[in-house]
């Protein structure tokens, strides 16, 4: 079996390959303190609680946009699965051309759900991840990343409206069933559901002008599905685009650790 974790700004998510089926998922919370002993122990839980055995994990990989919990994660691997794990990083096989200014700048996830948006859906794409930031990744006719756009996440927004406001109260995220709302919580759901959306399918537009043919609009993350739902900008929604594209990766490695890398790729 093959353990896949991604460590985002808010969430980790974690699963397990069977070849190439996905037999099991987790969500947590990112707690930048959490030891390698306290992960040791939350995977055993987790795996006990799905029937897994950690044992039977016979490789891993991981990406990560949180560089201080990294040392801990590596101990967490090493003391309790016995092996190291492949960090997406510089230097590691994606078979991903990008031409940008630095493209060791590019966050590990974004680069993670582009390998595997191109190996399943092909290109020219646009993938919209909705996590802490919302991002939106750049993929031209010939599968190549160009770049792309980082918004504050719509739970970025929603906090700031709540923190500078001292009379609009907290409110929950959902989907408003009419654009006018009836009452401050009802307007402020609207405005923070309808304007993000509006934003999102504002910057989607933009960005398929700079195409040949148009392009598949993916989006992935926690909260892309309510999204990707309230508008045809989107064409899909893929919940697992991050995990797919980590096992896509750690099988290239394995294939091709002997390989050289081909001049633009990363």
């Amino acid at each position: 079996m093959l353990f896949v974790l991604d460590i985002g700004n808010t969430n980790v998510v974690a699963g397990v390959f069977e070849g190439e089926r996905l037999v099991h998922e987790w969500r947590l919370g990112t707690d930048r303190r959490r030891t390698a002993d306290e992960w040791g122990m939350l995977f055993r839980q987790l795996f006990s609680l799905s029937g897994l055995r950690m044992e039977a994990v016979g490789g891993a990989i991981v990406s990560s946009v949180v560089p201080p919990v990294m040392a801990e994660i590596e101990r967490f691997f090493e003391r309790y699965f016995h092996l190291m794990p492949l960090i997406v990083g510089p230097g590691i096989r994606t078979g991903l051309k990008i031409q940008l200014d630095n493209p060791r700048e590019v966050g590990a996830d974004r680069i993670t759900n582009a390998v595997a948006a191109v190996d399943i859906y092909g290109p020219p794409l646009i993938i919209v991840d909705f996590g802490t930031a919302t991002t939106f990744c750049f993929v031209d006719e010939e599968g190549t990343y160009r770049g792309g756009v980082i918004a504050p996440g719509v739970l970025i927004s929603m906090e700031a409206l709540y923190a500078n406001a001292a009379k609009l109260p907290k409110v929950e995220l959902v989907h408003p069933p009419d654009v006018v709302g009836k009452n401050t919580v009802e307007a402020m759901q609207s405005g923070l559901f309808y304007g993000y959306l509006g934003l999102v399918e504002g910057l989607i537009e933009r960005l398929k002008r700079r195409f040949r043919r148009p392009p598949t609009v993916v989006a992935t993350g926690g909260l892309g599905e309510a999204f990707a739902s309230a508008t045809k900008a989107i064409d899909l929604y893929d919940p697992h685009l991050t995990l797919k594209g980590l096992r896509r990766i750690y099988e290239l490695n394995r294939r091709t650790a002997t390989e050289p890398s081909t001049d633009g790729e990363r």
